[in-house]
């Protein structure tokens, strides 16, 4: 499985991106992919979560600290996501990484945004949002 995310320039704040995760390798496209940043302490901060569902559905989840601002969706083969970030703040500055955890996996699961669930990682995109 290979994840290529592409779409981080610079912007001013109150502009708007959206990023881009190429995912290729997974059959049927069955796997969550979950979007992270840094957050203080060398962590990881969850940013946003998508996984399919049966019925050709897809599950999608955004944290709290972003809601209203940004939001996730992936194109209809499954091996594109793209988040969406509106409304973007100084403090959205950073290099935003997408993760992959392939298989059947239930939203529950992937929307904790856990980065330890994460088993292949893309290269991050760097956003910097200017005052």
């Amino acid at each position: 499985l290979r994840l290529v995310a592409s779409g981080g320039v610079p912007v001013q704040a109150g502009g708007s991106l959206r990023l881009s995760c190429a995912a290729s390798g997974v059959p049927g496209a069955r796997m969550c992919i979950r979007c992270f940043r840094p957050a203080p302490g060398n962590d990881l901060q969850g940013v946003a979560s998508i996984v399919p569902t049966a019925g050709d559905g897809v599950s999608t989840n955004v944290a709290e600290s972003v809601k209203g601002r940004f939001s996730i969706s992936r194109d209809n083969a499954g091996t594109r996501l793209y988040l969406q970030m509106d409304s973007l703040k100084p403090e959205d500055t950073g290099i935003y990484y997408c993760g992959a955890e392939p298989g059947w996996i239930t939203p529950g699961r992937c929307h904790r945004l856990d980065p330890a669930r994460v088993e292949y990682w893309g290269q991050g995109t760097q956003v910097t949002v200017s005052s």
